[in-house]
């Protein structure tokens, strides 16, 4: 019955800013057939393996973030988290504007497909208190992001990133007092 397989969708994709996965909508009693099906008719539309978008839905400003995360926790739903550049992006720390959505994984997880093009993939121990939810999607916490950015070597990004956050209220002043030190000893190899 597609009426009551399209109510189940629309309600999934309410809490996913109109988007749904193979996964949730299997879990909810919906095949992959019966999504195929749906696509056919133009009801939903296919945005990445796994991930479909309801038609005439509007996408929101962080729908591409939120695209990516589906994508990577359609798989066997990995705790997964914006990351870098795209954290510092999210949370309006600096003024980065990455051309690739970068997304830490744990490091023991193996997708069976090639990941999105325009992912940057990152693989390290994500522990629940390194993971901050903003509008609904997992990043890296302030001082998680300010650190790994500051490792992959764009110390201004990391130094902007501790100035706007202690302004912003996301670290306190002792926080930053510690992250200006850590940066310190990533700048001089320690």
């Amino acid at each position: 019955m597609p009426g009551t397989h399209l109510d189940v969708l629309l309600e999934l994709a309410s809490e996913a800013g109109g988007l749904v996965t193979t996964r949730s909508a299997f879990e909810r009693g919906i095949s992959r057939r019966a999504l195929a099906g749906m696509v056919q008719r133009g009801l939903i539309e296919h945005v990445s393996r796994g991930v479909y978008r309801l038609a005439h839905s509007q996408a929101d400003s962080l729908g591409s973030y939120r695209e990516v995360i589906l994508w990577a926790q359609s798989h066997r739903g990995p705790r997964v988290a914006l990351s870098h550049e795209t954290a510092l992006a999210i949370l309006a720390l600096t003024d980065a504007n990455p051309s690739r959505i970068h997304l830490t994984v744990p490091s023991d997880v193996r997708f069976r497909r090639r990941p999105l093009e325009r992912v940057e993939l990152h693989r390290a121990l994500v522990e629940d208190a390194d993971i901050i939810e903003h509008e609904g999607l997992p990043v890296t916490s302030v001082s998680r992001t300010i650190i790994d950015v500051a490792r992959s070597g764009n110390m201004r990004f990391a130094g902007d990133a501790i100035v706007q956050g202690r302004r912003e209220g996301y670290i306190t002043e002792r926080e930053s007092r510690r992250l200006i030190a850590e940066l310190e000893k990533i700048a001089h190899g320690a």
